[in-house]
């Protein structure tokens, strides 16, 4: 019988004590970012209200896209190519 070890469980319980550690992974535009707990891995984004929604795969793709069409915007306007993935 295999048994397995949930590495993950300790650092749930730190954020359900403590609260989460949320970095910016992602600039998405300049309003709206992407988030990721450095204990839990849990993963956020803005949504259009500026909440912090659960990013989920619907999420991703939305924020591809807008991040798509805001650099495009950019570049037609002539101001400086905001680079959102190297935040």
């Amino acid at each position: 019988m295999k048994t397995t070890k949930n590495v993950a469980a300790p650092l749930q319980l730190y954020c359900y004590l403590f609260g989460h550690n949320y970095k910016v992974t992602k600039n998405v535009t300049s309003y709206v970012k992407e988030y990721t707990c450095g204990c839990c891995k849990k993963q956020l984004t803005t949504n259009s209200n500026g909440d912090l929604t659960e990013l989920t795969p619907k999420f991703k793709e939305i924020n591809s896209i807008l991040e798509e069409m805001y650099s495009r915007r950019l570049e037609r306007s002539g101001a400086h190519v905001f680079n959102a993935s190297a935040y």
